[in-house]
């Protein structure tokens, strides 16, 4: 059994790898250790839909699956004065970890 001085030790490690992680730009869904795959396919979105924005296809890590799982790209309700950043896997250390897409004022 770990002592309390060690556990606390990582959780503040691990407090701090989150909070940097989300000071980058968006939520932190999950660290992995092993990267996501590259997309399944390239999606070529060729006309745009008035009043939206195309959000690209990711993967996603979902934990009862214990596997990557991908999530088709999707149109969304555009925001005027705003531009859409997607989501991204970022490598961090100790593994990856998912940045949500997000609204940034242009």
């Amino acid at each position: 059994m770990l002592g309390r001085k060690v556990r606390l030790v990582l959780l503040v490690g691990l407090l701090s790898l989150l909070i940097s992680a989300c000071a980058s730009g968006g939520g932190v869904l999950v660290v992995r250790k092993t990267p996501p795959p590259p997309p399944r396919h390239a999606v070529v979105v060729v006309k745009t839909k008035p009043g939206a924005v195309w959000v690209p296809g990711h993967w996603r890590w979902d934990r009862r699956r214990h596997a990557y799982v991908w999530v088709s790209g999707r149109w969304v309700k555009a925001k005027p004065g705003y531009r859409w950043v997607p989501g991204h896997w970022k490598r961090v250390r100790g593994g990856w970890v998912w940045v949500e897409g997000r609204w940034v004022r242009r």
